[in-house]
């Protein structure tokens, strides 16, 4: 029996999606600045990290309400 390999449809936006891109691009930015000399950046990673355990452990993001209150569709 051959193992599912996980795929996320790419096809639309959906909420989901659109926070882990920008969960993504600001971990990846500040960790760049922080290496470049401004160590600042570093509390800045620490709060995105944070924000993903509280998301996975009460389902509050509040990336993901703005999000839809744009206007994207949760999947």
């Amino acid at each position: 029996m051959a193992k599912k390999i996980y795929h996320q449809d790419v096809s639309f936006w959906y909420v989901e999606r659109v926070v882990f891109l920008a969960a993504g691009s600001f971990i990846t930015t500040s960790t760049i600045f922080s290496l470049s000399g401004h160590f600042n950046f570093q509390y800045f990673t620490l709060l995105v990290g944070v924000m993903l355990i509280n998301f996975s452990l009460t389902g509050y993001c509040p990336l993901a309400i703005i999000t839809s209150r744009l206007g994207l569709k949760e999947k």
